[in-house]
């Protein structure tokens, strides 16, 4: 190995000849130039990203060249690798997601002999105007995974960890005119490795923008610019803490949003100094207002800019406040994810993502678990968003190290060895991001336990900085650890349940506002609960809201060796130890499309509550729950239907209804809608004006009422089976052509067009003909299993035990006759088990065949005791190739569940069977509709099967199987099949949250002991 000192493993030595920590900006060379927020724009920056000499050794000890040499060539031969970027991304070292459980054996502060190491050297060129007059050239890494070294022209610079913050040495002494040579040694693992343990891929290499600036001799090192407000807000002070090197002439001027100049002043500063600027009736900063001033500071030939915001933030009578207001976070969890770049995160795509979160109502973030890219605050800052920034600080695999003793969960926590480990990463968050407007609380971390070195960080980062509030969940009293929560503002917690949150609120010894930082873990088909978490949000003035878990999925693009695309996960690269899917987590895809889960979300806190008042008088309430801004950006659109048909609709112009006021409006109907006409009314809130994140149209929030229908109306419109007559003289020409005839077993019933074969030894319907057309391809059965969704992996255990997923009809007795209104009614006595267990439920199924052509079933079954809940109960049903068009009257146009059912419409629908499908990266139950008055499947020429009941009912049409979907890793396992699968289900148990959370809420399972319920099925020709 070269001859380098291990200061990857002394927890004394964090870093040799690093700059001090420092605000984020760069010098530029006039104001125009600043505000063009373009850095390269600055002729004092220049980039060092790009191409790289690249070398990578398994192990560090394997490095014995020594390539920083000044006259080394060994490079030449070397691969070349773009900077920024991850090793595993590029096809080195091992791609690795684990959550808990750390990497590397918990020896700490020691990491693996076998330490992989990746080598880089690039040449550079330095500018004579660079070098002249005494002034400096720094460079600045702003991120590298995990540790690295650092030498330029052949000499030794420094050495620095901590793998999601800034790094920045001066190379003065290093650098000459011309050509340079630069030369880092990055090192897999590092003693900080037991500090970012957080759940997601394991990348190394230097992954974030790498940089030169020029100083002059004298120049501004750091500034703490702080806003700050008067108790009425009419008053505002611009407090420019200026730290510099050397005496320096400083002038600054302060400009509003639109472009005026408000204030300005100046001071000679000789390495640390004030400059105050005054205003009148500030403009205020908020998520919803992102009125951003700008202040110049002028500083010898240097122009920094910084982009500030009037903002208060506090706690006052136990409520978190923000100017005042009491505000509702309304947040996700957001990690550095691209699904080929790993934690590369290309400007674009965090914009993409912002835009999608304020197309989606968030307004809050929580860096999880580490500062982001300080672009990415800048965003934020212009965008709008409430920041909680998060220190690069997890040590949760502490927990399954094999130390099984009270408080082994806070070993680091109260270690006095690893404080400074512990302090630096808050010092070094909070001196880079700590201009921002958009962050309004700081996090010491996540899942770490809790302990003195925690308190150290948080009594630290009170002291420099006031105007913010402090967090970290880890300090709940349920872990455990030090009592003492002085220092931190508010309580927080994972996955609290609706419950738990609610008897906080009211209890009255509670006094700091509770943050869910963790909750409704987005996991594949969910999250179930975010209705059931904000009715008790909105309700509780203590409880200021929270962040989904999380915004993405972490899914790995990858192709098959054919060629087609899919997402990878945990254990797919042979990975150990590895967490499986459970980085597949998200509301959006890895490529960002959206799943259901986040249109949920996107109606649930949406700004606009929408009520009734009088539906048939077109009288609604509008409430505005923005914070700070009324709704004159904003217009109504609405429609009324009767079955899916247009009967009316019109528009407003732009809403009048103040921050937090209700307005009532009377839409105009043309005419009055008469009692037991089951109406739809649809009402649609929608921005008239183009934002930098939508255009106009952009859909806010929508709403739907419902008028009573008459008893025995028809739903959709139709009349009987298939839209046909069937009463009177019909009815009785029909009944002349039923027969009914019992031949080895199987029953055969057959009318005017139509002919079912029911085996009475299996007690169901075997064969559905009309005109000749088979319906169906397998008998028809009872169902209670689903393949389980990732919410399920705890109940799915309890289900398989007791053998939902091998389900088997048992048929005691079978009985038919023919009634007098010549329909043919079958009595079942059956039972639905499996083997080693008792059967799950016994009862009867009377099936009635009418003249008609359809057939009804009543179905009445006992479930056995001491059962979990069902998945569901219902009929599956197997239709033949071609079956291809499905048309129904309920929600949609997207799935939808007992619990997850915000997001979708009431309304009629023709969709393919591929288009009723919702595809998540690890395949799971998906696509059903919650809530259907009536359904037909059927062929492009209509030829296929319609489905009733007295009651709404959830409905399913896949081209694969429960089964299918159970055994799948990958979408791209799914083979699909030619026939389509429906399950008419009288119920089906909701989605929930529960694979890391609580478990599924009592109301929305399917639970009952005893089940009764009606359906029916019917061939039709519907294009008749």
């Amino acid at each position: 190995m070269i001859d380098i000192e291990r200061y990857w493993e002394r927890l004394d030595i964090l870093q040799v000849n690093r700059e001090q920590a420092r605000a984020s900006f760069i010098p530029y060379g006039s104001a125009a130039a600043a505000k063009s927020g373009k850095r390269g724009g600055s002729s004092y920056f220049q980039t060092l990203n790009g191409a790289w000499k690249f070398r990578y050794y398994r192990s560090v000890s394997d490095v014995t060249e020594v390539f920083y040499e000044d006259t080394s060539s060994v490079h030449e031969t070397w691969d070349e690798l773009i900077v920024p970027s991850c090793w595993q991304n590029n096809g080195y070292d091992q791609l690795h997601y684990t959550n808990v459980n750390y990497p590397i054996p918990y020896d700490p502060p020691f990491v693996p002999d076998d330490n992989p190491a990746g080598a880089y050297v690039r040449e550079f060129n330095v500018a004579a105007a660079w070098i002249a007059d005494g002034k400096r050239t720094h460079v600045v890494f702003e991120g590298v995974n995990a540790c690295f070294y650092l030498w330029v022209n052949g000499t030794f610079v420094g050495y620095s960890q901590g793998s999601r913050i800034p790094s920045e040495f001066d190379l003065s002494p290093y650098v000459k005119a011309g050509t340079n040579r630069m030369a880092v040694l990055v090192l897999k693992w590092c003693d900080g490795t037991y500090l970012e343990d957080q759940d997601l891929w394991r990348y190394s290499g230097i992954y974030r923008d790498v940089y030169l600036v020029s100083r002059e001799a004298a120049h501004v090192r750091d500034a703490f610019i702080k806003p700050e407000l008067s108790g009425d807000f009419t008053e505002g002070t611009v407090r420019a803490e200026l730290e510099t090197s050397g005496e320096l002439s400083v002038r600054t001027e302060l400009y509003a949003p639109d472009g005026e100049l408000v204030a300005d002043g100046s001071a000679i500063i000789a390495g640390s100094g004030v400059i105050e600027l005054g205003l009148s009736k500030p403009e205020l900063w908020n998520a919803e207002q992102p009125r951003l001033y700008d202040l110049y500071v002028h500083a010898g030939s240097e122009v920094l800019l910084f982009r500030i915001g009037f903002r208060k933030v506090e706690v006052k009578d136990g409520v978190f406040r923000v100017n005042g207001k009491a505000i509702k976070l309304k947040g996700v969890n957001r990690h550095d994810s691209h699904p080929s770049l790993g934690q590369t995160i290309p400007l674009n795509h965090m914009i993409k993502d912002l835009n999608l979160m304020k197309q989606h109502n968030v307004n809050t973030i929580r860096t999880s678990h580490y500062p982001n890219d300080p672009r990415f605050l800048d965003l934020c800052d212009e965008y709008g968003f409430y920041v909680v920034d998060e220190a690069d600080l997890e040590c949760h695999g502490v927990v399954n190290t094999g130390t099984r003793e009270e408080g082994s969960f806070h070993k680091l926590a109260v270690h006095p060895d690893w404080k400074e480990s512990f302090v630096e990463r808050a010092v070094r968050m909070v001196e880079r991001d700590k201009n921002h407007a958009s962050i309004l609380i700081w996090s010491l971390g996540n899942e770490s336990g809790y302990g003195g070195n925690h308190i150290a960080m948080a009594e630290w980062v009170q002291q420099r900085d006031e105007s913010r509030l402090v967090h970290y969940e880890g300090a709940a009293a349920l872990y455990k650890g030090d009592e003492n929560t002085e220092a931190l503002d508010l309580e927080s917690r994972m996955y609290a349940s609706v419950a738990e949150i609610e008897a906080y609120a009211l209890d009255e010894s509670k006094t700091k506002p509770l943050f869910l930082c963790e909750y409704s873990h987005a996991m594949g088909n969910g999250p179930g609960d975010l209705r059931d978490y904000w009715n008790v949000i909105y309700a509780q003035p203590k409880l200021m809201g929270g962040c989904v878990w999380e915004w993405c999925d972490h899914g790995i693009a990858v192709k098959t060796p054919e060629g087609e695309n899919y997402f990878a996960y945990g254990g797919d690269f042979g990975d150990k130890p590895n967490d499986g899917n459970f980085c597949i987590d998200g509301l959006v895809s890895p490529d960002r499309k959206p799943h259901v889960g986040l249109l949920e979300l996107k109606q649930i806190i949406a700004p606009i509550l929408m009520e009734s008042e009088d539906v048939s008088e077109g009288i609604i309430r509008i409430t505005n729950r923005y914070d700070f801004i009324d709704l004159s950006h904003l217009s109504l659109r609405w429609k009324l239907e009767y079955g899916g048909e247009l009967i009316d609709q019109g528009s407003t112009g732009a809403l009048e209804v103040a921050a937090g006021e209700t307005q009532t409006l009377r839409l105009g109907y043309r005419q009055p809608i008469a009692e037991g006409d089951g109406c739809v009314l649809t009402l649609s809130i929608w921005q008239h004006g183009e934002t930098v994140w939508a255009a106009p149209g952009h859909e806010v929030a929508f709403a739907q009422f419902e008028t009573p229908a008459a008893e025995g109306a028809a739903s959709g419109g139709e009349t009987g089976a298939g839209g046909e007559e069937t009463v009177g003289t019909a009815a009785s020409y029909r009944s002349e052509f039923m027969k009914a005839v019992e031949s080895g077993g199987v029953l055969t019933v057959s009318g005017f067009d139509f002919e079912y074969k029911f085996d009475l030894g299996k007690g169901v319907i075997a064969s559905i003909r009309r005109h000749g057309v088979h319906m169906i391809d397998e008998p028809v059965r009872f169902n209670v299993w689903r393949a389980p969704t990732d919410n399920d992996m705890y109940i799915r255990k309890e289900w398989e035990y007791e053998g939902f997923d091998r389900a088997v009809m048992k048929t005691y007795a079978s009985s038919w006759e023919m009634l007098s209104d010549s329909s043919v009614q079958v009595k079942v006595a059956f039972s639905l088990g499996s083997y080693i267990r008792s059967p799950f439920l016994k009862g009867e199924a009377v099936w009635t065949f009418l003249p008609s052509g359809e057939a009804k079933v009543s179905f009445a079954a006992d479930v056995r005791e001491n059962l979990p809940y069902l998945p569901r109960i219902g009929l599956e049903l197997v239709m033949p190739k071609g079956t291809e068009e499905v048309e129904y009257y309920g929600y949609g146009p997207h799935e939808s569940y007992i619990d997850k059912r915000a997001s979708v419409r009431k309304g009629r629908y023709l969709l393919t069977v591929d288009e009723m499908a919702q595809k998540y990266v690890m395949p799971q139950e998906n696509g059903s509709r919650y809530g259907t008055e009536w359904a037909m499947v059927t062929s492009e020429l209509g030829m296929g099967l319609r489905f009733d009941a007295p009651e709404p009912f959830s409905f399913q049409a896949l081209h694969v199987t429960s089964a299918d979907l159970a055994a799948a890793k990958h979408t791209t396992e799914l083979a699909r099949r030619d026939q389509t699968i429906v399950n008419i289900d009288y119920k089906m148990s909701g989605v929930g949250s529960g694979s890391c959370g609580p478990q599924l809420l009592d109301q929305y399972r399917l639970d009952e002991k005893r089940i009764a319920f009606e359906l029916s099925l019917s061939p039709v020709f519907k294009e008749e």
